[in-house]
């Protein structure tokens, strides 16, 4: 490539370390709220870095935020999420996860190397420039998943103040759908509202020989399924994104008792705020068959992470960013799909944009995220790091 991005170039030569910072969090995965060793090991890099200032503790005990600059001037915070997923890798490679049934299947281990790769290429470019103004590094735990108080990572850090001053923020995720030297960028909703409903059918219950003395939550059940799977397609318009899906069902305990409960959970997902309330709402009356058939029910919706809303100037100023890191980059413009993100939060408060990185290994096996399988082409990591520095410099431009 003629006239080569300076910050590429650095990046690159500091490949080898990128893909070792990125390894060593990959064997040694920790679940959201629980990510000790891992903020132990990202502050010791951050240490190495001259100019950068390390604050732990923020909001959560396992948060790490780094701070380049002083004084007064814009701030912009670059985000990387650190915990990983209750998935027991089925990789054979010499860095798989050492702790059974624990893995970064959603990219974590490589948001948080690259932020690393990032602050160190921004510590050596200001060295002997004006920064005019302040980067914030925020290493964020629990994005995956929320505590007893219904709160994951980023509600915690926003609480805290880790945003306070800021003026725009930045993401990026691993994505596997796509080679390394393309991004996914799209302005607007580009990830879903995230929503749990938990549900039970009442009924008598009783002895399997005798079902017409009692009332029977099994029977209620199959109209209830029939309900819930009918909202999308015949209560949400075909244009506007939706999704019901159940994933628990349990009732009885032997095969010759009627049970007196059946309990049903699931999942929701959805774009707008009006559909989502249309979704609850939906929900609910589909359990309330259940009083209709001699029987009652319970019901109980917990509403997650917001949709993830991507400022269109912020993403204007990532584009420019990526077409100065490398300007053969392919960009895809469409939303994320119907996954939830806890940055989401963030870009609740103020402007802020995420985007996908390429990453996919040209292997012919599926490593979608969230699987057993799931791993990177390293390359995408001094990209990744270039890419948020370039953004961060194009911020004080």
């Amino acid at each position: 490539m003629e006239n080569k991005d300076e910050l590429l170039t650095k990046a690159e030569k500091m490949s080898s370390r990128l893909s070792e910072w990125r390894r060593k969090l990959h064997q040694f995965p920790e679940l959201s709220f629980q990510e000790f060793e891992t903020a132990d090991f990202i502050a010791s890099v951050l240490a190495t870095i001259d100019g950068i200032t390390v604050e732990r503790g923020i909001g959560f005990e396992t948060s790490v935020i780094a701070t380049l600059g002083k004084g007064e001037g814009p701030v912009i915070a670059l985000r990387a999420d650190i915990d990983a997923l209750p998935i027991d890798e089925a990789n054979t490679c010499d860095y798989r996860s050492k702790t059974t049934g624990i893995m970064h299947a959603c990219g974590h281990d490589a948001h948080a190397a690259i932020l690393l790769g990032t602050a160190s290429l921004l510590a050596d470019y200001f060295q002997d420039k004006p920064l005019g103004g302040i980067v914030k590094f925020i290493f964020q735990p629990a994005e995956e998943m929320i505590d007893d108080e219904s709160m994951s990572g980023s509600p915690y850090l926003l609480q805290a103040g880790a945003y306070d001053e800021v003026e725009l923020a930045i993401a990026l995720h691993m994505c596997p759908w796509l080679p390394v030297g393309a991004v996914q960028m799209h302005d607007g909703i580009s990830m879903a509202n995230v929503d749990v409903f938990h549900g039970s059918i009442h009924g008598t219950g009783g002895h399997g020989a005798y079902p017409e003395l009692g009332s029977d939550p099994t029977w209620m059940l199959g109209l209830v399924l029939q309900a819930l799977h009918g909202i999308v397609p015949r209560k949400v318009s075909a244009l506007e994104p939706a999704v019901v899906s159940v994933g628990k069902i349990h009732a009885g305990t032997a095969s010759n008792i009627i049970p007196h409960e059946v309990q049903v959970e699931g999942t929701v997902r959805s774009y707008s705020a009006g559909t989502r309330d249309l979704l609850e709402m939906e929900i609910r009356d589909a359990f309330a068959l259940a009083k209709h058939l001699d029987g009652d029910y319970s019901f109980h919706y917990q509403r997650g992470e917001p949709a993830l809303i991507n400022d269109r100037h912020v993403n204007e100023q990532i584009t420019k960013a990526i077409q100065k890191t490398d300007p053969s980059i392919k960009f895809i413009h469409q939303a994320f799909g119907m996954g939830g993100e806890d940055f989401a939060y963030v870009t609740q408060q103020l402007p802020g944009a995420m985007f996908f990185l390429g990453c996919s290994l040209d292997d012919g096996i599926e490593r979608d995220l969230h699987t057993p399988y799931f791993d990177i082409d390293e390359r995408s990591l001094p990209l990744g790091a270039a890419i948020l520095a370039n953004a961060a410099i194009e911020f004080f431009t």
